[in-house]
C-alpha cells in the first residue's frame, strides 16, 4: 500500500512542481517514448546480460514481494515457536517417536497443524536436518550453531541476488540517461541550421534523457531494491529464530526456556507477547 502511495507522491510532486514553475509537458511527452526506449531498453538488456537465469526468474516475484512486504507474520512466529516446543518435547521424552516427524514431515500431524510452515522447504529442512543430526550424536552446540549460521548465510546470499541486481540497474540508469542525452545532442548538431526555436526544442528533448535516467534510478529502481533487501533481511530473520531454539535445545536447556530464547530473538514488531505464547503452549499441553 505504502509503495503505491510513494510512487504516486513522487510523480505528483516532481511533475506538479515542474508545471507550477511554468514548465511545459509537451517537450517531455514528445521525447518520452524515444528516450524511454533507449534508456530502459539498454537497462533491461544489461540486466539480462549480467544476471543468470535463476535471478531473472526471481525478479518478477521479487518486485511483487517488495510491494507485499515480509512473508512471515506475528502469527507465523508464534506458530514456529509452538512447533519447536512440540518437537523438542518429543525429542526429550521419546527420541524414537521423533523420527516419524522429521523423516516424513508432510505426514506428521505436528507439522501438518501449521500448513504455512510446512509449505516452506527451508523451514522444514532446517528443523528436520538439525534434529536428525542431533539424533546421530552430532550434538556439539557450538559446531551446530556454526553450521546453521553458515547455512542461513548461504540462503540469505541467494535471496539477495535480486536486490543486488536491481541496485546495479539503478546505478547504471543515470549513465544510460547521459548516453540518450548525448545521442539527442548529436541529432541536434546535425540540424544546426534550423531556427533557434526548433533547436531549443531539440536540446530540451535531449535533456529529457538525462532527467529520465536520474529520475528512474533514484525515484523508483533504487528504492525498490532497498525495499526488497529489507524484506529479505526480515524474512531471513525467521530462520535465525529457529536456529536459536535448536541451539538452546542442544545446550540441554528446559524446553520452555528454549522457546523463550527464540521468542526473544523475534523482531519486536512481530514478537508474540510472553502471555500470548504461554497461552498457546498451555493449549497444546491440554490437547496432548
Amino acid at each position: 500500500m505504502f509503495g503505491f502511495v510513494g510512487i504516486i507522491l513522487t510523480m505528483v510532486m516532481v511533475f506538479g512542481g515542474y508545471l507550477l514553475a511554468g514548465g511545459k509537458m509537451g517537450v517531455i511527452t514528445h521525447a518520452l517514448p524515444f528516450e524511454m526506449m533507449m534508456i530502459m531498453g539498454a537497462a533491461i538488456g544489461a540486466y539480462l546480460l549480467s544476471n543468470d537465469s535463476h535471478t531473472l526468474k526471481a525478479t518478477v516475484g521479487g518486485l511483487v514481494r517488495a510491494f507485499k512486504g515480509p512473508k512471515w507474520t506475528a502469527q507465523d512466529h508464534q506458530d514456529v515457536l509452538c512447533l519447536m516446543f512440540q518437537l523438542l518435547k518429543i525429542a526429550r521424552e521419546n527420541p524414537v517417536a521423533l523420527e516419524q516427524h522429521i523423516e516424513t514431515p508432510a505426514e506428521s500431524p505436528i507439522f501438518s497443524a501449521y500448513p504455512r510452515l510446512l509449505a516452506d522447504h527451508n523451514v522444514v529442512s532446517l528443523i528436520a536436518d538439525t534434529l536428525r543430526s542431533a539424533s546421530l550424536n552430532y550434538d556439539d552446540p557450538y559446531q551446530v550453531e556454526d553450521m546453521l549460521t553458515r547455512r542461513i548465510a548461504t540462503m540469505k546470499e541467494e535471496e539477495m541476488h535480486v536486490p543486488h541486481a536491481l541496485q546495479n540497474m539503478a546505478d547504471a540508469l543515470p549513465a544510460l540517461g547521459i548516453v540518450a542525452a548525448v545521442l539527442g545532442v548529436i541529432k541536434t548538431m546535425s540540424s544546426i541550421d534550423q531556427p533557434p526555436a526548433v533547436l531549443g526544442k531539440m536540446i530540451g528533448g535531449a535533456l529529457v534523457g538525462t532527467f529520465l535516467g536520474v529520475f528512474l534510478s533514484y525515484g523508483f529502481v533504487a528504492p525498490l531494491a532497498n525495499r526488497l533487501g529489507g524484506v529479505v533481511k526480515q524474512d531471513m530473520g525467521f530462520y535465525d529464530v529457529i536456529k536459536s531454539v535448536l541451539v538452546a535445545g542442544l545446550h540441554q536447556h528446559a524446553t520452555p526456556l528454549c522457546v523463550e530464547v527464540g521468542r526473544q530473538s523475534v523482531p519486536e514488531h512481530v514478537r508474540p507477547s510472553f502471555d500470548t505464547l504461554e497461552g498457546a503452549l498451555r493449549d497444546l499441553k491440554k490437547a496432548a
